[in-house]
């Protein structure tokens, strides 16, 4: 049957290496000549073999297993990638230091015309898109990094070696939609759903030392939460 010839291409495309969000059906439908139909039929046999997903409005994805975050402690992007078993790497896109955004500099209690240094890196996860990192810091901390120094480390490696110990980090997890740059980076649809985090670390002292936002494709990544089953009075029971 014609849907089984292309599942099997499919899959053998699979097997080299393609990831990420695959071709429209529309596109997929052009490319062999076959109905819609068809290659929803051919998508729909893959799925069921476990090797895509498709997400409403964001198209079909090689199906990869969510990486886990947990949230009871302090980790890194590269951290969590090692714990998954994959083999993390950094891309820096953009150094530079620039007027603190209106938050920022509400986090770091500058005023609005004071530099940070920002930077921007895509972190990858066997090669491919993981998540898109924006890190913020003060002036002062970022006059002592260089483009090489956050290409080669993180910054929880990097602060301490300038007296600066991270002390608290307070997490802020949100859902959008991949806006185009997202999209190009991350290398799914423009619109699909991804996981944004707003971390702010504090160091010993209480002062807030690192304003950092990362953006997860959806289906990429997952965080975990583990708390006692503690009774107490006037809690909800289920």
């Amino acid at each position: 049957m014609r849907y089984l010839s292309i599942a099997e291409t499919l899959r053998a495309r699979i097997a080299e290496g393609l990831s990420g969000a695959l071709p429209s059906e529309a596109e997929l439908g052009e490319e062999f000549g076959a109905s819609r139909v068809t290659i929803r039929r051919a998508l729909e046999t893959l799925r069921d073999q476990g090797l895509v997903a498709s997400r409403r409005g964001a198209g079909w994805f090689v199906a990869v297993d969510p990486v886990r975050q947990p949230l009871g402690r302090v980790t890194t992007v590269e951290a969590a990638l090692e714990a998954a078993g994959a083999h993390p790497s950094r891309r820096v896109l953009q150094f530079a230091f620039e007027a603190a955004p209106t938050d920022v500099a509400k986090a770091f209690a500058l005023s609005a015309d004071e530099e940070v240094l920002r930077v921007t890196r895509l972190n990858l996860a066997d090669g491919e898109p993981f998540a898109i990192v924006t890190v913020w810091v003060p002036a002062s901390l970022g006059a002592h990094l260089s483009r090489a120094d956050v290409e080669r480390a993180t910054f929880y490696e990097l602060l301490p070696l300038h007296g600066v110990e991270p002390g608290r980090v307070v997490q802020t997890i949100t859902a959008s939609g991949a806006t185009r740059d997202d999209a190009r980076r991350l290398g799914v649809p423009a619109g699909s759903p991804v996981l944004a985090c707003r971390r702010i670390t504090y160091d010993r002292a209480g002062n807030a030392v690192i304003v950092a936002d990362h953006r997860y494709a959806a289906h990429r990544t997952s965080f975990e939460v583990e708390y006692p089953c503690t009774p107490s009075t006037g809690a909800s029971r289920d």
